[in-house]
């Protein structure tokens, strides 16, 4: 199932309060694709897609909220990154991710377009210190050197 910004801040329980904050993030076309991890693998988005997995026991868990809350504030510096954030707060019914990166509670990982695991913390990071970590990676400076 594939969740876009909008409609992720809407299904996700507690969001509500940010969707008043959609309409500005509509207006600068920066669409944060959010989907849950169940029935994808990271396989599905080698050389596509960066992957931030957010894993949780439950939806309810404070740092899995606040790591949401952290990815939504700055969604256009992931977008252009080309980030897709999966979620996992099932750990009864494993996916594949979680099968695969077999987190203990809270986890947030980050995986470069070659699968590669780059980043993995059991604590909330921000969007700053995550684009400095995919900033550094060899795939994203050999795509920004294309760019010039």
């Amino acid at each position: 199932m594939k969740w876009f910004l909008i409609v992720g801040l809407l299904a996700l329980p507690g969001w509500t309060a940010l969707a008043q904050d959609a309409e500005a993030v509509a207006e600068s076309d920066a669409v944060l694709e959010i989907q849950d991890a169940a029935g994808l693998a990271v396989s599905d988005f080698l050389w596509l897609n960066r992957l931030i997995v957010v894993f949780a026991d439950t939806e309810r868990d404070p740092a899995f909220q606040r790591q949401m809350q952290l990815l939504l504030e700055r969604p256009s510096e992931l977008t252009e990154r080309d980030v897709v954030i999966l979620t996992d707060t099932h750990p009864l019914e494993p996916s594949e991710v979680r099968l695969q990166l077999r987190p203990r509670g809270f986890s947030i990982v980050f995986i470069d377009k070659d699968g590669a695991v780059k980043l993995r913390k059991p604590t909330p990071r921000d969007v700053r210190e995550i684009t400095r970590t995919i900033d550094k990676t060899e795939l994203r400076r050999e795509e920004l050197q294309k760019l010039r």
